[in-house]
């Protein structure tokens, strides 16, 4: 599949999908006239980089942890990655809560 149609399926734009192949490279075929052929599970590749990078992962980390990663988006135990993962949870954690008591508040005040 050629970048545009990658970048369709994933709602990405273009730039982004070539940064995401230095962090993960993916099984990306060059055609006789120059132009990228990604591979079938190149769109859950690039799900998975932007939901790490949602989570507020690092390139370097999601870079350890792509080679964990299972088709349905979830991620399978890696020895040595686990620990890496506490701390931006913990973060996510922290996010959540203070989104929650700012929800509250809103509503609070809507009413």
């Amino acid at each position: 599949m050629l970048i545009g149609q990658l970048a369709k399926l994933t709602g990405t734009s273009e730039r982004p999908l070539r940064y995401y192949e230095r962090v993960r490279p993916a099984h990306i075929e060059q055609a006789a006239n120059g132009y990228r052929d990604y591979d079938d599970a190149a769109e859950h590749r690039v799900r998975h980089i932007r939901a790490l990078l949602a989570a507020g992962l690092s390139t370097e980390l999601i870079r350890q942890l792509l080679p964990c990663a299972v088709a349905d988006g979830s991620l399978r135990p890696c020895p040595g990655v686990l620990n890496k993962l506490r701390t931006p949870l913990a973060r996510l954690d922290q996010r959540a809560d203070e989104l929650t008591r700012a929800r509250q508040t809103l509503r609070q005040a809507i009413r």
